[in-house]
């Protein structure tokens, strides 16, 4: 097996814990309320952390490394991707749901492309920062799991709160 097929694999373990996230708190009783819920002012919600990885993951796989692909979702792009700030208008968990979706097959296919024979490459949109191919694959599966470990203590504090 190829590292970034070993990658790959472990990008979906990782989506399966942030989708699992997304199912408790579906069960909650005020879904949009604990999806919205801020550990202070100015910090990001739960959607926000969902929808960011979703977000990033498109961005990768057109204007990053694919820049002859178009972007799905490019009207979302300026309120979940890096640097943005989190506003009040919270994404349902369908939405949420269709963004992390299909932003992963569009990664997918973009990385179709990429072999390890790549490994060493540096995208031009990477140039900048000097991440070859490589660092890439790792930044991908490292984002995942931070976004989805900050969402995953907002919704303990939120349920914490909530028991008063």
């Amino acid at each position: 097996m190829s590292t970034t097929q070993i990658l790959i694999e472990s990008y979906q373990f990782n989506r399966d814990r942030t989708l699992g996230l997304l199912e408790k708190v579906e069960q909650q009783p005020n879904v949009s309320g604990v999806l919205g819920w801020r550990p202070g002012p100015g910090r990001a919600h739960i959607a926000w952390q969902l929808m960011h990885i979703g977000i990033t993951e498109e961005i990768f796989a057109t204007e990053r490394l694919a820049p002859d692909r178009p972007g799905a979702f490019s009207d979302l792009w300026p309120r979940f991707r890096g640097g943005s700030t989190p506003d009040d208008n919270i994404p349902a968990p369908g939405l949420l749901r269709q963004v992390l979706a299909e932003s992963r097959q569009h990664l997918l296919e973009t990385l179709s492309r990429y072999g390890d024979e790549r490994l060493g490459e540096i995208p031009p949109a990477m140039a900048e920062r000097k991440w070859t191919v490589r660092d890439v694959l790792s930044v991908l599966g490292w984002h995942e799991g931070h976004h989805q470990g900050q969402a995953h203590i907002t919704l303990n504090l939120c349920l914490a709160s909530q028991k008063g």
